[in-house]
């Protein structure tokens, strides 16, 4: 099973396929609106202004797992991210990443990179980071700001 296999949801609940991502290196961060970590999203829109004509893209999770921080619909997430934080990467539907109605990406991500960190995600704004080939080459804990992993994103492009 590759990455590029598993189909999601952008926030408008449209069907979009990973494949579609072949050839680019991703960053894909489980989110939250409410969380102490949601001032990263400045950084990761700055990552992604600099690097996505190089080949980068940002795929954005909510998630309302931890501490009930990702409230409101998929649209009012995606309001406050574009309004607040002036986002321009790809949203999705807010999905679970632990537990028995845990998103299938999510499991392959963690089967990939579980390491030190163990399986379970922790909290919001854990970023996993995949190569142009489609292997997922490193896991980042929420506090691992953006602009820390500017030049594990560089060696990939």
């Amino acid at each position: 099973m590759s990455i590029y296999d598993f189909k999601v949801l952008d926030y408008k609940g449209n069907v979009v396929s990973l494949s579609d991502y072949k050839g680019k290196v991703l960053l894909i961060v489980n989110t939250a609106t409410g969380c102490g970590f949601t001032p990263q999203y400045e950084g990761l829109e700055s990552l992604y202004k600099e690097l996505n004509e190089k080949g980068f893209e940002i795929l954005d999770f909510p998630c309302n797992q931890f501490a009930g921080q990702a409230p409101g619909t998929d649209e009012e997430i995606h309001e406050f991210c574009t309004f607040k934080y002036k986002t321009s990467f790809k949203q999705f539907k807010k999905i679970k990443v632990n537990g028995k109605e845990e998103d299938p990406l999510y499991t392959f991500l963690k089967d990939a990179q579980g390491g030190s960190m163990g399986k379970r995600i922790k909290w919001n704004f854990t970023k996993f980071l995949v190569s142009r080939e489609g292997e997922v080459v490193a896991r980042f804990a929420p506090t691992v700001k953006p602009a820390e992993i500017k030049e594990d994103i560089l060696k990939l492009l």
